[in-house]
């Protein structure tokens, strides 16, 4: 009894940990200036349509969520940080959609089984630190013959490098945890979600970031703006050898990436994958 009570406490501490994480920085300007395609290509290859129930998981401040409801779906955007949500209703006004807006673990979706037509997560779920349950929980909230559809980063991309680059420098993952870039390999994707599925698409594609005169401009941005490179500096920051040694590593990557003849242009590779529930 008391092993279950502490696991059930270390899960609270790890899921406030990740709340705030992502409550750090400003992560609706990331979504809003430089991946914003990505909800739209994830919603046109999931075939969202008209009075379908789709579930947005790990939504942040809704790219999937809104592309989805401009199709006059019933969309429930639902993610770990509410405080993202204000962001994310703002940009729906915006854009004349509607659709809901509810605090959720995708680790544990506080849904009945079989409750959506469609569950997307666009560079969301994959951060889910135990990626079997998240993706049962994906499975068990679609209807038998919905879709799930899933973007994300992949292990050796960009984004997958900038975790790879970053992980020396930060804390431990917890027990059982998995890299999030995981979910941007096909074959890790296609084991989570087994015999459940079927009709599986997947393809590589690349969202191209640019806005920045140099590398050291993008990483100086970057340390400001997004949650988990914010966390791996906090981490390290009574050590200025180390926070150097990262300032470094996190430019020279970003210098090889950079296909620009006037700033900084990077592609950022993801993987596109659509499946059936069976």
């Amino acid at each position: 009894m008391t092993d279950t009570l502490d696991a059930v406490a270390a899960d609270r501490a790890l899921k406030a940990r990740h709340r705030a994480m992502w409550g750090l920085g400003d992560y609706p300007s990331v979504a809003r200036d430089l991946i914003p395609e990505l909800g739209r290509v994830l919603v046109e290859a999931a075939g969202v349509g008209r009075g379908e129930r789709v579930l947005d998981v790990a939504a942040g401040t809704g790219n999937a969520a809104v592309p989805a409801a401009l199709t006059g779906a019933q969309v429930v955007a639902s993610d770990l940080t509410p405080e993202l949500f204000e962001a994310g209703r703002e940009s729906a006004a915006r854009a004349g959609a509607e659709l809901t807006w509810e605090e959720g673990d995708a680790e544990a979706l506080p849904y009945g089984d079989a409750s959506f037509d469609v569950v997307l997560s666009c560079v969301g779920v994959m951060f889910a630190p135990h990626h079997q349950r998240a993706a049962d929980e994906l499975v068990r909230v679609c209807r038998p013959g919905g879709r799930i559809g899933l973007v994300s980063w992949t292990p050796e991309g960009f984004v997958g490098e900038m975790f790879t680059t970053m992980k020396p420098y930060a804390p431990p993952p917890p027990p059982g945890g998995q890299p999030p870039p995981l979910w941007g390999d096909e074959q890790h994707v296609r084991d989570l979600l087994g015999d459940r599925v079927t009709d599986v698409v997947a393809r590589r594609q690349v969202v191209t970031a640019s806005g920045w005169p140099s590398a050291e401009a993008w990483r100086d941005h970057w340390k400001t703006v997004y949650g988990p490179t914010i966390a791996v500096y906090r981490h390290i920051a009574d050590d200025p050898d180390r926070v150097a040694a990262l300032d470094r590593d996190l430019a020279a990557l970003a210098a090889r990436y950079d296909r620009g003849t006037d700033g900084l242009v990077l592609d950022w590779e993801y993987l596109l994958l659509t499946a059936r529930r069976v």
